[in-house]
């Protein structure tokens, strides 16, 4: 088997934390997105079903790769529509451009769907995500939690009509804040 597909992608577990850790530590040098990812999980912030990890197969199983899908919601009047924030998303550098990242999005979104979620939002390069289905959030008239994010502020529709909602700002948890 090549090197790019030596990996197996699964639910995050308990003993994947200090992988994820140094995966978003090393992706992103800094602490910002790791620091994200524990304070949610400490917070219950979201499902470990949606929390995606890359491992390298046979030897000592390292994370390669995560991606999380974390709930937040589109206010909307009286009324919040349930979404997911995809991010942090992250891959060991020495394994970028291997499809590590893209399949961990995919399959992500693919749990997301059976889930029953259907509207995810995403703060990234447009050039990468649009790759998956992801359009301008604008166009569906959800407004990002701060101006400054509109350009990069993309959506993604799962299931059929979820968008069809009406106009929204997207709000996060308190974790994000510090991102």
């Amino acid at each position: 088997m090549s090197k790019a597909l030596s990996w197996t992608l699964q639910s995050e577990q308990p003993r994947h934390a200090d992988g994820i850790d140094r995966v978003h530590r090393r992706a992103f040098q800094g602490e910002n997105a790791a620091g994200l990812v524990r304070r949610l999980r400490a917070e219950g912030g979201y499902d470990p079903s949606l929390s995606l990890v890359a491992e390298e197969e046979g030897g000592a199983g390292e994370v390669l790769g995560h991606v999380l899908f974390s709930p937040i919601a589109i206010v909307r009047g009286d009324a919040p529509a349930p979404a997911l924030a995809l991010g942090p998303l992250g891959v060991l550098p020495a394994r970028q451009s291997q499809g590590i990242g893209s399949a961990l999005v995919r399959a992500g979104l693919e749990a997301c769907r059976k889930a029953g979620y259907g509207i995810v939002l995403v703060l990234g390069d447009p050039g990468y995500y649009s790759r998956f289905g992801f359009l301008p959030a604008s166009g569906a008239r959800i407004e990002p939690p701060r101006p400054e994010w509109a350009g990069a502020f993309q959506v993604l529709a799962l299931l059929p009509g979820a968008l069809d909602v009406g106009r929204g700002v997207a709000r996060y948890p308190e974790a994000f804040d510090d991102v």
